[in-house]
């Protein structure tokens, strides 16, 4: 773990509340439908946790270990040139819901927390939500406005579509 500090309060948020965002930072919830039945969820569930379904984003991710684990550091590079250092918060990995959310730290565009978190629900149906509260950091995200919110949703859909695609076939008949 690096000496880097994390840019943002309240650190571990959104391990109880994927919908909480404190006062002045811009909330995101995008939740996209997997497939249904265990396989799907065992497949998603260590697709996000070992860093997968972002490398098949096509995203750099350079991490301190091979799997998502508390005080882990990632630096996830976009566009081959834009950084963005961030060290795991909190990890979950239970029956039904497995994931993880990162804070973001010095040098990062942004600050604030990111969760991508893979559950599924009672009638079997496996979902995959990214959640986080953000705000600008550096100048060009400030400038950026609401383009850049616009660029995490879009980022989040297709962390959905990416992983569904990683699942596909596995859904329960």
């Amino acid at each position: 773990m690096s000496s880097a500090l994390f840019t943002y309060e309240p650190v571990g948020a959104t391990r109880g509340d994927l919908t909480f965002c404190p006062p002045g930072f811009h909330p995101m919830f995008v939740r996209t439908r997997l497939g249904e039945g265990h396989e799907v969820f065992r497949r998603a569930s260590e697709a996000v946790l070992t860093w997968e379904m972002h490398r098949a984003l096509g995203v750099g991710i350079d991490a301190t270990a091979d799997r998502a684990a508390p005080a882990v550091d990632v630096t996830v590079t976009l566009a081959g040139i834009v950084k963005a250092p961030c060290r795991i918060v909190w990890t979950a990995e239970e029956h039904r819901r497995a994931g993880w959310a990162y804070g973001t730290l010095e040098g990062h565009p942004e600050c604030g927390e990111e969760a991508f978190v893979v559950d599924r629900t009672g009638d079997g149906t496996v979902w995959l939500t990214v959640a986080a509260f953000s705000r600008a950091a550096k100048w060009y995200a400030r400038a950026g406005g609401p383009a850049t919110r616009g660029l995490q949703h879009a980022y989040a859909r297709r962390c959905g579509t990416v992983l569904r695609k990683l699942c596909a076939g596995l859904s329960e008949a």
